[in-house]
């Protein structure tokens, strides 16, 4: 079956009591078992049977699967939000006394999370250009423990070579973890890419419109302690599983992801090449774009649609806050793939915490607007912007 196909017929775990053909919402903590035995086999992992929707529940394992189904992953766990996941994930490959080898071209938590946070666990981060190879390798010694990247930047919408970095991370022996947050899983195929693991924030295409928080790691099963850690450590001890109600919004998102994204995208890059003509637009970043540096890469691997994240520059910050309080149909929000078009300054709000310093070497710019496009006819979406830059 095709993957759209498979985003809408996974099978049930288990046959549903009524034969409801969208999985229920299982909305409680504890599940009743027959006898001592079987409550004990389901404890301790000899079934698949739920115990404890903290760690464990159909509706959320239904979400996984269905992932999983699409993904070709051997297994799925679900989380909280995309930060979560990435927590979790990278709790599960770290300790003490071993380093990250990855780029300062990440999402501000993200960052923050690596070079502050597991610095207090002993964990080192090296900071390089992760689309030069001949620094990657020098990068990586018998202490790095995965190479972690951005499928696509953001807000900078570099573009690294993963098969490249596939080939790195297999001779030494260690996982290739990326977030594919920008270009969904439905788009292409991680594992023929050698991805070992990816990260997703399924907040942003998966749910569907911004209905509900949630994050994903899809595991390759290329490295089984590292992968029962993540089922064991991360579910279990850290307490940050999906919720049903989220799962629930989230399978109903995946199944017209395919086809939002689709619509997304070539509005996107219709954006992007009509800001490309704007005098007072200095640069544009969208991969879809011939003339982004990173375009062949990216159709490489992940194919035509670039997605719906565009950024573009003014002159400078003044400008470009001019520019978001003039719009007027474009939301003035965080968050990416809403089926509404949103707008921020990254700088000054994801970035805002940062010093300028540190911005700076993240190529976080001054003069960057990002826009998240969204399912708006593509003539209104340009009027706004195209109003708003006039003023």
């Amino acid at each position: 079956m095709e993957k759209t196909t498979k985003a809408i017929h996974t099978p049930y775990q288990r046959r549903d009591a009524y034969d409801a053909l969208q999985m229920p919402v299982y909305n409680c903590m504890a599940f009743e078992f027959d006898n001592a035995e079987v409550m004990a086999d389901a404890f301790c992992g000899r079934t698949d049977a739920p115990d404890y929707s903290r760690v464990l529940n159909p509706t959320v394992t239904h979400f996984e699967q269905r992932v999983a189904n699409i993904s070709g992953a051997k297994e799925v766990s679900a989380f909280t939000s995309g930060m979560a996941a990435i927590s979790a994930m990278i709790m599960s490959v770290a300790s003490a006394g071993r380093n990250i080898v990855t780029s300062r071209h990440l999402f501000g938590n993200t960052y923050l999370l690596l070079t502050g946070t597991l610095r207090r666990f002993g964990v080192e981060t090296r900071l390089v250009d992760l689309t030069d190879k001949e620094m990657v390798e020098k990068a990586v010694d018998e202490n790095t423990c995965c190479i972690f990247l951005e499928s696509v930047t953001n807000p900078q919408t570099e573009v690294a070579d993963v098969e490249e970095l596939s080939s790195i991370a297999r001779t030494k022996g260690i996982p290739l973890i990326a977030d594919t947050t920008i270009v969904p899983f439905t788009q292409f195929d991680g594992k023929s890419l050698g991805l070992d693991f990816q990260v997703v924030s399924s907040t942003k295409y998966i749910s569907g419109g911004a209905t509900s928080l949630g994050g994903l790691i899809i595991d390759y099963g290329n490295f089984p302690e590292v992968s029962r850690l993540i089922k064991k450590d991360a579910v279990f001890n850290f307490g940050g599983y999906m919720s049903p109600q989220a799962a629930y919004m989230q399978i109903l998102g995946l199944e017209t992801l395919d086809v939002r994204y689709s619509r997304q995208a070539q509005t996107a890059l219709e954006i992007a090449r009509r800001l490309e003509s704007v005098p007072e637009v200095l640069a544009v970043g969208y991969p879809g774009l011939e003339s982004h540096p990173n375009h062949e890469i990216f159709r490489k691997l992940y194919g035509e649609n670039a997605g719906a994240m565009v950024t573009f520059d003014l002159a400078d910050a003044g400008e470009c806050f001019k520019f978001i309080d003039s719009l007027k149909l474009i939301h003035r929000a965080t968050n990416l793939f809403d089926n509404r078009t949103l707008a921020i300054h990254p700088a000054s709000t994801i970035f805002g915490p940062l010093a300028e310093a540190e911005r700076k070497a993240m190529d976080v710019k001054d003069t960057t607007i990002r826009l998240s496009i969204g399912l708006e006819n593509v003539e209104d979406i340009w009027g706004d912007i195209s109003q708003s830059l006039g003023k």
